[in-house]
């Protein structure tokens, strides 16, 4: 296994000027990830303020125990009640068989950044995953890409969710999804680990009954040994450690929606599109509804102290709300302002994990914070790999391709200039003419055409495009055949595409992580995890 760092852009400008730490940047912001004396800050402030320790462990023990489990994940829920212990966190949707790649980069870096952190410290560090069960979008989580004649393709798991039911709630058919899961990694190809991942996806799936279950027990599997903890956000259970954090959240809607806009404001005035859609009424809360079996996002309207939602179905004055906080926490559930309050007030975060997206978006948040008197966690800058595997890297190596080029801009351009290397450019040349000869000659017949018989016209250009059309039919046809000739070459460069930047995105965004088990083994993750991963902003390529 070999290891590089690269310095690559990020997928968002902002992202790419945190990483570098700009000045502009960290104005948005309380902490810098890349200073040790912040770190220090940030241990001072949460030994100021207290967590529901007791509570909280208990709640991620109960959830936990449908999981794969170890001794390590045992002294992580010891740690957590420890008053002097902390926390890095990061997050994701339950993804279908993990979703792509970057959920198990985000778990890699949440374990690699506490064990440094513990090491450097010297307190305990848990490493937790938030598992962002709440979300409703099904459309982001149903399905995983494989690679079928060199290209990517997505299988869509095949049973349909109609309502905006939470994916802690959408249930899966066991017979259904382990059908799926055959196909998927039928698709992945038979190795020498196939059979072994087959064994432990049909385990994954006759113990779980939910998107979550099936996600948790799958990232369990291979993280247990590192001590990971899971939270769902949108288990019941959860909820009720959030009464008094959501009525915090109603209490004060107007503030926080006031701080987002004004963090716009000032981030525009920068130059930085804002990255949250958020309305002057906005609630920042959601509430599911029974009748409709959905997740309605609430407004509040300060001039009647109502919160509603869009379409006017629901209506709840201030108290009516604080009373179903306190009752039924579970019908209420944070947005993407509010759950990095909710996260803060549950946990002694030392650092947060994030993705580049979450980058900006926390960037309009700071104002938020500072109405509460706190200070976001340094946000860290989750480890961005790519696994560059032995025939890909072969490959590159013959088309003399260069990584930094190939991982930021594909193949495309340099597959185009190889077929244009390939061309009989003298039969292109008196194809070129032909046209040439054939367009003026129609140009003398339509003008003649024009003074005998206009009504031969449409007929005229028919017969044009059909020659035309004949023409280029050829011309396609020996370029075809030229390219059948060097197949072997062509189909490099589409392989090479189709594994480092598939449909023109980074490998992370698009492979599934299973992908890699069924080729180097299920300990593949845990292998990564040996290494000691610089948290430096570099892109990570492995070389296998």
């Amino acid at each position: 296994m070999e290891i590089l760092n690269l310095s690559l852009p990020a997928t968002n400008r902002f992202a790419t000027e945190y990483i570098a730490q700009t000045e502009d940047i960290q104005r948005f912001f309380h902490y810098r990830y890349n200073h040790a004396a912040d770190f220090q800050s940030r241990l001072m402030e949460l030994r100021h303020r207290s967590y529901m320790r007791e509570d909280l462990t208990a709640y991620i023990k109960q959830f936990m125990a449908k999981f794969p489990t170890s001794t390590e994940v045992e002294e992580s829920l010891e740690k957590l009640k420890r008053d002097d212990s902390v926390v890095v966190i990061g997050g994701q949707q339950a993804g279908i068989m993990t979703g792509p790649l970057y959920s198990i980069h985000k778990v890699i870096s949440i374990i690699s950044l506490a064990k440094q952190k513990e090491k450097e410290l010297n307190i305990p560090v848990v490493p937790i995953f938030w598992i962002a069960g709440e979300d409703h979008d099904y459309q982001e989580v149903n399905h995983v890409y494989v690679r079928k004649n060199n290209r990517m393709e997505k299988m869509v798991y095949p049973e349909k969710v109609y309502e905006k039911k939470m994916v802690s709630n959408i249930e899966i058919n066991h017979e259904i999804c382990l059908k799926w899961a055959e196909s998927i990694v039928e698709a992945f190809g038979e190795t020498k680990f196939t059979n072994e991942l087959l064994e432990f996806i049909h385990e994954a799936i006759n113990r779980s009954n939910t998107y979550v279950d099936f996600f948790g027990y799958i990232m369990m599997r291979l993280f247990k040994d590192d001590g990971l903890l899971l939270v769902d956000s949108g288990d019941k259970n959860f909820r009720k450690l959030e009464k008094e954090i959501l009525k915090k959240q109603i209490n004060a809607s107007v503030e926080i929606t006031k701080s987002v806009l004004e963090a716009q404001e000032n981030l525009s005035a920068n130059g930085f599109s804002k990255m949250i859609e958020i309305g002057e009424h906005a609630a920042n809360l959601f509430y599911y509804d029974e009748v409709h079996k959905e997740r309605m996002l609430l407004d509040y309207h300060e001039e009647t102290k109502t919160f509603t939602d869009k379409d006017g179905h629901l209506s709840f004055k201030v108290a009516e709300l604080l009373t179903i906080a306190e009752n039924e926490p579970e019908k209420l559930s944070n947005n993407v302002v509010t759950r990095p309050l909710t996260q803060e007030w549950l946990f002694p975060t030392l650092a947060f994990i994030a993705g580049p997206g979450e980058i900006a978006y926390w960037a309009e948040l700071k104002e938020v914070f500072n109405r509460f008197s706190m200070k976001m966690p340094p946000l860290v800058p989750r480890l961005n790999f790519t696994i560059v595997e032995r025939a890909v890297d072969s490959d590159m190596s013959e088309l003399g391709l260069d990584l930094t080029s190939t991982l930021i801009h594909g193949t495309e351009e340099k597959k185009q200039m190889f077929l244009n290397s390939i061309r009989n450019s003298e039969r292109d040349e008196i194809f070129n003419r032909m046209r040439e000869k054939l367009e003026a000659e129609y140009q003398l017949l339509e003008a003649n055409t024009v003074k005998e018989d206009k009504g031969l016209l449409p007929l005229l250009e028919k017969n044009k495009a059909i020659l035309f059309n004949h023409i280029q039919f050829m011309s396609e046809k020996f370029d075809q055949t030229a390219q059948q000739k060097h197949e072997t070459i062509i189909s490099k460069f589409t392989r090479i595409e189709s594994s480092l930047k598939p449909n023109g995105s980074p490998q992370e965004r698009v492979w599934n992580g299973l992908y890699y088990l069924n080729l180097y083994g299920m300990e593949f993750y845990s292998q990564l995890l040996e290494h000691s991963w610089s948290f430096d902003g570099t892109h990570k390529v492995i070389k296998i």
